[in-house]
């Protein structure tokens, strides 16, 4: 008899979290084709802006990248956006677990999540495989399609007011701007000359691949999380 409803116990469980994952990556996947398409209304709107004021060499271009990648290039800067394909409870430390909408109902804590990196776009362009991006910011979006950010300037909905609002284009604008305007201030610093001061005679001969030679903004240096 323990063993049968143990055995229903576990069938309900799967059952009742698989549709609930389903759901959240459904919505998660959808707020990204819907980031995507804001990302190229944006791209362009800002060339046309700029159009005429700065040499054409300084690109402002979006590119998709598959079904959970793309990419924003700013400038020297590369903003790449990547959809997660799985759902994540939180730690038992983060303050979402305070928010009184996650206290109702623990369900509502599962998230999908978009991550943004920042890199150089000269990274990619000269194939420096071997320099540092940095994580500057994540969406969560959970069953409802409610969200929160965080990362770094991202303060348009923090998780302490997880449950207010829905995820729409109004609200990935005020995101993406943020990102942007971050990775634009986030200046590439010249690393400690003790970082540099010893190179082998291997990296030398073979200069030539860029990737033995790593560049990174804040090489070398600590990256701050005290606003995330």
């Amino acid at each position: 008899m323990e063993t049968h409803s143990l055995r229903e116990k576990i069938l309900e469980t799967i059952i009742r979290k698989s549709t609930l994952k389903q759901k959240v990556f459904d919505n998660t996947f959808a707020a990204f084709n819907l980031l995507k398409e804001t990302l190229l209304e944006m791209a362009s709107e800002m060339d046309d802006a700029l159009d005429g004021k700065l040499d054409r060499r300084v690109r402002l271009e979006y590119r998709d990248r598959g079904k959970f990648e793309a990419q924003l290039q700013v400038a020297n800067d590369l903003l790449i956006f990547q959809m997660h394909t799985d759902v994540f409870e939180f730690d038992p430390a983060h303050p979402v677990w305070k928010t009184p909408y996650v206290e109702a109902d623990r369900e509502n804590s599962y998230c999908g999540v978009v991550n943004i990196y920042n890199f150089l776009s000269d990274s990619f362009k000269f194939n420096r495989n071997a320099d540092e991006g940095y994580l500057i910011g994540r969406i969560f979006i959970n069953r409802e399609r409610r969200y929160f950010a965080e990362g770094k300037q991202q303060r348009s909905m923090r998780a302490e007011r997880f449950g207010e609002a829905e995820i729409d284009r109004e609200a990935l604008v005020a995101i993406l701007e943020e990102a942007i305007d971050f990775s634009l201030n986030f200046d590439l610093l010249m690393p400690p000359y003790a970082e540099l001061k010893r190179v082998t005679v291997d990296q030398f001969n073979t200069k030539m691949d860029n990737s033995k030679f790593v560049t990174g903004k804040r090489l070398g240096y600590d990256f701050e999380t005290d606003d995330i």
